[in-house]
């Protein structure tokens, strides 16, 4: 979906999954950072773009400006919006319309309810955002999978709340899995490997290792080498994990059919175009929102 915004050399971008737009009762969508009010983060700091996070160097009411025109592209119309105080945990809330407002009502990582009339939302700037729906109860969630929270299993965790908080048969669960840093970028140390390598059987399949194509060191690699002892040189590969695949595996473990499982499959580190990305960014960047609720 693409709707004019109030400056007319920028648009607001709503990426939604195709199958999901055809349930009249779900709302939901994945934002990107075009369109909106905010100029700071621009390359130019001029270009207008949609930062949805209460971020220490956006001014509040721009970011309530920005939300209020992100809810409006998503659902026709304004709409509460319940937020978390995100921690890269696996704690996950059941929320409700009373829980709506500005602030973040609670500390974790998932939101999850089956009343109408709430928005249910997640910020991300790299990490992956999960929504799930259950077309049978009509029940939604959300969850942020850093991948601190990867490791806690907040996804497959939150699958489990579902079923009993909303009696949801996993196999008519459908997901999707929103942009996030790919494995193409993700660039990770030896503890991480170690954390996954203690959680979980499939950890290897996760890691891949990828060799630095810098142009500059493919021309003069004698400019690079160091005094090192041999396997202590920096010029090896780098290990890179696949968190996307990581929280696809915890979906297919927790139940659901892969074939309803999507993936949307862009990064946010290769797009900084189209998104937000605190580690192509260097940490000074926005927010993202991932959104997804009930119709009344």
């Amino acid at each position: 979906m693409v709707i004019p915004n109030t400056r007319p050399l920028t648009k607001l971008e709503v990426v939604q999954i195709p199958a999901w737009s055809r349930l009249p009762w779900l709302m939901h969508g994945f934002s990107t950072r075009r369109g909106g009010k905010t100029t700071l983060y621009s390359q130019d700091e001029q270009t207008s773009e949609l930062n949805l996070g209460f971020t220490a160097s956006d001014q509040r009411e721009t970011v309530v400006a920005n939300r209020e025109l992100f809810i409006s592209a998503v659902v026709g119309y304004t709409h509460p919006l319940v937020t978390l105080q995100q921690i890269h945990s696996s704690i996950i809330h059941c929320a409700a319309p009373v829980d709506a407002g500005e602030d973040a009502f609670r500390k974790g990582d998932g939101l999850m309810t089956n009343e109408p009339g709430v928005l249910l939302g997640i910020q991300t700037a790299d990490c992956i955002p999960v929504l799930v729906a259950d077309p049978g109860r009509r029940a939604v969630a959300a969850f942020h999978a850093g991948w601190r929270g990867t490791v806690k299993r907040i996804v497959e965790h939150g699958v489990g709340r579902m079923r009993v908080e909303f009696s949801s048969r996993t196999e008519d669960l459908v997901a999707a899995i929103g942009p996030g840093i790919g494995a193409c970028c993700y660039a990770v140390g030896d503890e991480v490997r170690s954390e996954f390598e203690s959680q979980f059987r499939y950890a290897p399949e996760l890691f891949s290792e990828v060799y630095d194509s810098d142009p500059v060191k493919e021309k003069y690699p004698m400019l690079f080498l160091t005094a090192r002892a041999p396997g202590h040189s920096n010029l090896g590969p780098s290990m890179h994990l696949d968190l996307v695949e990581a929280n696809r595996r915890q979906l297919v473990d927790a139940g659901l059919k892969a074939e309803n499982i999507f993936i949307q499959g862009d990064c946010t580190s290769c797009r900084t175009d189209r998104y937000f990305s605190h580690r192509a960014e260097h940490g000074f960047t926005g927010r993202s929102l991932s959104v997804i609720g009930i119709r009344k």
